[in-house]
């Protein structure tokens, strides 16, 4: 059985760390796994997006429209955005917190967290939306957001991969001194 999964954010939110922690928890488990990233402006706060696919049907990183199985929005607009890659009944995962971009704030359109929730509210019909930036403080850290998102994502059951796996996978890929708070952040139960 194969997943492909999309992670969409802006630069900074750990998308790419999140992905390769995703590639690894699969390659412990001896299954096959491609991915690429898309980072463009992602240092200036442009778009990132990761591609993972994970089985046998992994034989090039990149994903279809309509090939998803899962979108994991770090920001709700960067969801959207990918949305066209879903699959009919694929899973959507992500945090409300807007990041405004550079284009709604020069050109002064309208770019709210209420009316792009509302949106994908009304095209998903497996949408699980989270406070990220409130469950990050409890956490102690914004920087937690990739490993909140991951964990959740983990929780639907679409991913075929466990906490404790990810949690292997993520000690082999940060420092030590963030391990502690990225196993808190996977492990959180929202």
């Amino acid at each position: 059985m194969s997943k492909n999964i999309i992670l969409a954010g802006v630069g900074g939110q750990g998308t790419v760390l999140a992905s390769k922690v995703l590639a690894a928890s699969s390659i412990h488990k001896g299954i096959k796994v491609m991915s690429a990233e898309t980072i463009g402006m992602s240092q200036r706060g442009g778009s990132v997006t990761s591609y993972v696919k994970i089985g046998d049907d992994a034989s090039s990183p990149m994903i279809g429209l309509g090939e998803a199985d899962i979108i994991i929005g770090f920001e709700p607009g960067e969801a959207v955005r990918m949305l066209p890659y879903l699959k009919k009944d694929g899973f959507v995962i992500t945090s409300k917190h807007i990041i405004r971009p550079v284009t709604a704030t020069l050109s002064d359109m309208k770019y709210d967290e209420e009316s792009i929730i509302s949106y994908l509210s009304h095209k998903i019909n497996n949408l699980t939306v989270i406070d990220g930036d409130e469950i990050c403080a409890g956490l102690g850290s914004l920087k937690a957001l990739n490993m909140v998102l991951l964990g959740e994502a983990i929780r639907t059951g679409a991913l075929d991969l466990t906490i404790d796996e990810a949690v292997t996978a993520m000690k082999g890929l940060v420092k030590e001194k963030f391990i502690k708070l990225n196993e808190k952040a996977l492990r959180k139960d929202i």
